[in-house]
């Protein structure tokens, strides 16, 4: 039998190594969203409470795109989350970096550099050869402790993530445990009534595998965005290509149309596929059954009248999981399929979970309150692995004999 150590069972006034996920949309350098800052801050002020001294480490970006930036400007907002001062070395695992860490004292937050400046961060190895790297080997014996709270970096195993667990005592932090507990109720909880799970979204390689994966556990699917399309093409409706100035739905038909027909055929009766799909016409939103469609301009979003079934079916269920948006969402002519959704589950007593990509922002963008629903994921990659139980190397690398 295993087990997750959580901080819960840490000792008081440790230095503790924190793996926290700030990762974030960057304009000109300027962090646009401070969602995940909220939740981390949350573990972060109960671990000062109890004395604790913190260093964190974080990623943002990827190295060769524009987001890859320093975290400079992460410590500041953190800190305004906090209400507590957070310091930031530039520098991860070098000589400055051990001085700073050096210099902890009890109450004390240090924000490292990103992590993934560092040599042997990525790519992605087997945990007992992270352990070997410079980061891990370099900062895991200056900390009692080390505490991940990185659900949403879970699925991957790179060396701040994996490494640490290897070689010295490891804890999650109340967003992993969290997170975690609602994004794996799908598959490990019993409802006493309906289970429905909204997709939508972009990416077809990501919502196939959750039907095909769920469907002893989830009793009825309601498809929309690029995903919605691609299943109507499959049941013979004129959508579900692209047109001129868009390049999403070929390609992931060619590559996965035999599996969205099998899909299809295997499910059709517990797949709910949008009747009607909503479109800008001179400035406008206009909307179009999908009966006798030919595309010849981009839709942006399910129909008023397939909205209005959706929030039917998730007001009648014990549960409901959401993965990814119902339309463009951001362009608030073409919100009403994912708010009205949203706002259904919102007014229905059932156990809710929201994630996937951008969904979770919709919540906030049009006024809902989070405290409507059992839990709003900013995980990605990681809430659809726990959705269709994937095994989850950075919670696997937490857990131990008892």
């Amino acid at each position: 039998m295993t087990s997750i150590q959580t901080i819960d069972d840490l000792d008081a006034r440790q230095r503790l190594l924190v793996r926290i996920d700030v990762n974030a949309p960057v304009e000109d350098g300027v962090v646009q969203d401070d969602r995940r800052f909220a939740r981390h801050a949350e573990t972060i002020r109960e671990l000062l409470d109890d004395d604790h001294a913190v260093a964190l480490l974080a990623h943002q970006g990827r190295p060769g795109r524009d987001t890859f930036v320093s975290l400079e400007h992460h410590a500041d907002i953190l800190a305004d989350h906090l209400d507590h001062e957070v310091d930031f070395v530039a520098d991860t695992c070098g000589e400055s970096a051990l001085a700073a860490i050096d210099a902890l004292e009890p109450g004390d937050v240090l924000l490292l550099e990103n992590v993934r400046m560092c040599d042997g961060e990525l790519p992605e190895e087997d945990p007992d050869a992270k352990a070997q790297t410079e980061l891990v080997r370099t900062l895991a014996p200056t900390f009692d402790a080390y505490v991940d709270d990185a659900y949403s970096t879970a699925h991957r195993s790179h060396a701040s993530i994996v490494g640490f667990p290897r070689v010295m005592d490891a804890y999650a932090g109340r967003v992993m445990v969290e997170e975690y507990t609602a994004n794996t109720a799908i598959r490990e909880r019993s409802f006493d009534g309906t289970v429905t799970l909204v997709l939508g979204g972009t990416k077809a390689e990501d919502a196939i595998p959750v039907i095909e994966r769920v469907d002893d556990t989830v009793d009825r699917f309601c498809l929309g965005g690029i995903v919605g399309e691609l299943f109507l093409r499959a049941d013979g409706y004129d959508v579900g290509y692209d047109v001129e100035g868009t390049s999403l739905f070929d390609h992931q038909w060619d590559d996965h149309r035999q599996t969205i027909e099998r899909v299809l055929e295997a499910y059709g009766d517990r797949l709910s596929l949008p009747t009607d799909l909503a479109y800008e016409d001179d400035g406008s939103r206009a909307e179009t059954s999908v009966e006798g469609v030919t595309k010849e301009m981009s839709f942006l979003d399910v129909g008023s009248e397939t909205a209005a079934s959706y929030a039917d079916l998730v007001s009648d269920s014990a549960a409901v999981f959401v993965k990814g948006a119902l339309g463009v969402f951001e362009d608030e002519r073409f919100a009403d399929g994912t708010v009205t959704v949203l706002s259904a589950i919102a007014d229905t007593d059932c156990f809710s979970v929201v994630g996937g990509g951008d969904t979770a922002h919709a919540i906030e963008l049009y006024g809902l309150d989070e405290g409507d629903f059992s839990r709003v994921s900013v995980a990605g990659g990681a809430y659809v692995r726990a959705l269709t139980g994937e095994r989850l190397v950075g919670v696997e690398v937490l857990e131990r004999e008892q």
